[in-house]
């Protein structure tokens, strides 16, 4: 297949093929409308019936796995199929014998049989990956080849057109997608950095940092592992993958490695890539070693060295993401919902000097104790959500002034009016936890706390406002 923009596949590419489709949430109802569009047959299935409201109903329907012949059952990432409890669908499919697969496999798998050979290029990590997916997107985007970014990320890979031979597929990778894969092969593969998180999902770490290590199955030589070193972890890791097939590029951005960044300057052994004050929306040193890693891939996939300062200092960052949504008589309102455990909000936290902290939600594994270092950072936490009593104990053992105001609504405003009085230049949300306890997602979190934040920007522009 010759190299070309986008396009779409094929109407009779899976023609004669059956899948099941269950779960029609943001993953699921794009990669049922896919499926049907390149030919394929198609019975697709939500529990909950206002989901399956958004489907043609000519395609709903409870898979018979027992009765019916299927090539794959495509379960959306969340709903598990082994930990902690096997989805009763997923369950009959694995008797019956059907593979399981993420629409990332499934993607691999259409773009090879449509006959192209566009590269793909995959990031995983427990925090950062989808800051590095869309990096280095901007940057292959920047240097006019074309990509297609998506997976964990934004659109649903198999919702993404037809890239001709020399484009590239940037795909984000949960552990949950990556344990359901099969054939997917990635030319570039970044693994970020290990923490707890989905314990329940995998069982415990071990079974999690296995998931991880999944996106490196099946590469050869010529193809690139980019392996973060800042955490023991991903060391490990890193010392697995170098007996691998492949070339293995170490990234940091605290320490020496193959490309790292410290006092600011990203570097590799050829010399400075860039200053990082000039890249306003990659803060820290977390964002450093992001920096690294898509620096690191998209050289090997073609980018030339000289656009990548330009790319770094262009990159717009992405919402939710220490994301500068307010800023009220010198106090900036900085959004970073998508902060769900606390490896994430150290990242924030450690770029901060003093600040009010909105934090609470429902706690991961081990809650705020990890943080405790950072905790003279914060003149005071004000707390939210389920998990507001276990964070409030561990912040009163390390003498941190806090209070449990509920909801964000409550806390904003409550935020605000003690920035102000302790003189702390910055409220940060930056929750430590999962967000599903009062909202549907993260990025409803962020867009509430954003809200608030521009009302109270709003109000303070009004004449004659108190002071």
């Amino acid at each position: 297949m010759s190299s070309s923009p986008t396009t779409a596949f094929p109407a009779d590419l899976l023609q004669g093929q059956r899948y099941a489709v269950v779960g029609l949430g943001r993953n699921g109802l794009p990669v049922a409308q896919a499926l049907h569009a390149m030919g394929a047959e198609v019975t697709a299935w939500d529990d909950a019936a206002p989901a399956r409201t958004a489907l043609d109903p000519s395609l709903v329907g409870e898979p018979d796995f027992a009765r019916d012949s299927f090539n794959a059952l495509v379960l959306s990432p969340g709903i598990p199929h082994l930990r902690p409890s096997a989805h009763r669908l997923a369950a009959a499919a694995r008797a019956a014998g059907v593979p399981i697969l993420s629409d990332a496999d499934l993607l691999y798998q259409v773009v090879r049989a449509a006959g192209s050979r566009a590269r793909f290029a995959g990031i995983t990590g427990t925090n950062g990956k989808s800051t590095t997916t869309a990096l280095l997107a901007h940057l292959l985007d920047g240097a006019g080849i074309a990509c297609a970014a998506g997976g964990n990320l934004g659109t649903a890979a198999l919702a993404l057109p037809l890239l001709g031979d020399d484009g590239i597929y940037v795909l984000e990778m949960s552990s949950y997608m990556l344990e359901r894969l099969a054939a997917l092969r990635f030319d570039a593969a970044a693994m970020l950095n290990l923490s707890p998180d989905h314990i329940d999902r995998h069982g415990d770490m071990a079974g999690y940092a296995a998931a991880k290590r999944q996106i490196f199955a099946r590469q050869r030589a010529g193809d690139l592992a980019v392996l973060g070193i800042d955490d023991a972890p991903s060391r490990a890791m890193a010392d697995w993958r170098l007996g691998q097939p492949g070339h293995v590029v170490t990234v940091s951005g605290t320490r020496r490695a193959d490309v790292f960044a410290t006092n600011h300057l990203l570097r590799d052994s050829f010399g400075v890539i860039a200053d990082l004050r000039d890249a306003r929306a990659l803060p820290g040193a977390h964002n450093g070693q992001n920096a690294a890693a898509a620096c690191a891939m998209a050289l090997a996939l073609g980018v030339p060295r000289d656009h990548l300062a330009g790319g770094l200092a262009s990159f717009p960052g992405l919402p939710h993401r220490q994301q500068l949504v307010a800023e009220i008589d010198g106090i900036r309102f900085i959004n970073d919902s998508k902060a769900t455990n606390a490896d994430a909000a150290a990242r924030a936290l450690g770029c901060y000097d003093r600040l009010i902290w909105i934090a609470g939600g429902q706690a991961k594994h081990g809650g705020i104790t990890d943080l405790a270092g950072f905790f003279p950072r914060v003149a005071e936490a004000l707390l939210i959500g389920r998990d507001a009593p276990l964070l409030a104990a561990t912040l009163a053992s390390h003498g941190v002034p806090y209070r449990r105001l509920g909801t964000l609504d409550a806390a904003v405003p409550a935020a605000f009016a003690v920035a102000r009085h302790l003189g702390a230049p910055v409220v940060l949300l930056s929750p430590a936890c999962a967000s599903f306890d009062q909202f549907s997602g993260f990025e409803a979190r962020g867009e509430r706390f954003a809200g608030l934040a521009r009302d109270l920007r709003a109000a303070s522009l009004t004449p004659g406002r108190a002071a």
